[in-house]
């Protein structure tokens, strides 16, 4: 199992699209093992988008993130980073296709709802800054053997 980190930006929290996209990772089989709301400091903004620092974009994308709530959250499940990116659909809005959260909720190249991370290494790195120890949950769902086939013993 894989756990990802995921921020629904301000623009999806000032929206209302927080329990639509939730839904829809639920839909998928994904397991929300941890989640908060909360609004991003400037220190959290600069250590989190570290990776663009300088690059013309960075300003603007740091006092986004910081200009009102977001929801983060943990997500889980065999392939959640894949899976997460597949649904969230193309960086610009405008280019996403249809079915995904962008192509269905989003037309902005600057406000583009989502972030998700994007390999392991960045989601034990992400998660890290978001969630202290303790905060992201280990649990058994009662329908994990409806979304997963364990019949060889193991999810697959």
């Amino acid at each position: 199992m894989e756990t990802t980190l995921i921020i629904l930006k301000p623009d999806a929290v000032q929206r209302g699209l927080m329990g639509r996209i939730i839904g829809r990772f639920e839909d998928k089989g994904l397991q929300i093992v941890g989640c908060k709301l909360m609004t991003i400091s400037q220190d959290l903004a600069a250590t989190h988008y570290k990776d663009h620092h300088g690059k013309p974009f960075y300003d603007g994308l740091v006092r986004f993130m910081t200009s009102a709530p977001v929801l983060v959250l943990a997500v889980r499940g065999i392939g959640a980073i894949a899976i997460c990116r597949s649904m969230m659909g193309a960086t610009f809005g405008s280019k996403a296709d249809a079915g995904t959260i962008r192509g269905d909720f989003g037309v902005s190249n600057s406000f583009n709802l989502i972030h998700g991370s994007d390999s392991p290494e960045a989601a034990e790195r992400e998660l890290g800054l978001f969630f202290a120890s303790g905060e992201v949950l280990e649990y058994e769902r009662a329908i994990g053997q409806w979304i997963y086939d364990y019949s060889g013993g193991a999810p697959e």
